[in-house]
C-alpha cells in the first residue's frame, strides 16, 4: 500500500535520486546523456529542492511506500496570477502501470480545487507522458521551446480545465 502525503525535508534525499534517475531514463534517449545529466545535476540538487519546498508558492507530494521508501513525487507552483503549473510528476520505475502516477496527479488536482485550470510542459518525444496527460484530460494548448536547459528541443503546454466548486 503506497500512501500519497505532503512532502517534508526529510524526503528531499530520496526525491532527489528519483528525480535524477527518472529524468535520466526518460530524457537521456531525447536530450542525449550529458545535456540530460547536466539538467539533472543542476534542478534536482538536494539543495534546490529543499529551497523548492520552503517556497509557499509551491506544493510537493510524496507516494510512500509502507516501508518508508519513496515511490513518486509530485510539484505543482502557483504563480502570482494565480495560475497553477504541474511542474513535476515522476515515479520509480517499478511503479509503471500500478496506478501511482494518476493518484499524485489526483492529490495534486485536489489541493488546488477551485483554481479554473492547471497546465504542465512536456517534452517533445516524451510520449509516455503526453499519453498519460490526455488520458487524464489534458490538451496540447501550446508548443514553443523547452524550459529547464533543454535547449533546441520543443515543449508542449498542456491544460486541463478544473471543475470549480
Amino acid at each position: 500500500m503506497t500512501m500519497i502525503r505532503a512532502m517534508t525535508e526529510q524526503d528531499v534525499p530520496a526525491v532527489s535520486t528519483l528525480l535524477g534517475e527518472s529524468w535520466r531514463r526518460t530524457y537521456g534517449p531525447i536530450l542525449g546523456d550529458e545535456v540530460t545529466a547536466r539538467i539533472s545535476d543542476e534542478h534536482h540538487a538536494p539543495e534546490r529542492i529543499t529551497a523548492e519546498l520552503a517556497d509557499d508558492n509551491r506544493m510537493s507530494f510524496v507516494a510512500e511506500r509502507a516501508d518508508g521508501s519513496i515511490a513518486g513525487y509530485a510539484m505543482a507552483e502557483m504563480d502570482p496570477a494565480g495560475d497553477v503549473m504541474l511542474d513535476r510528476l515522476h515515479i520509480d520505475r517499478n511503479e509503471f502501470g500500478t496506478g501511482l502516477a494518476a493518484d499524485l496527479l489526483h492529490a495534486v488536482l485536489a489541493a488546488h480545487a477551485g483554481v479554473p485550470s492547471i497546465a504542465l510542459e512536456v517534452v517533445e518525444g516524451n510520449d509516455r507522458a503526453l499519453a498519460f496527460y490526455r488520458k487524464h484530460g489534458f490538451e496540447v494548448v501550446e508548443r514553443r521551446p523547452a524550459s529547464h536547459g533543454a535547449e533546441g528541443r520543443s515543449s508542449f503546454i498542456m491544460r486541463r480545465l478544473l471543475s470549480r466548486a
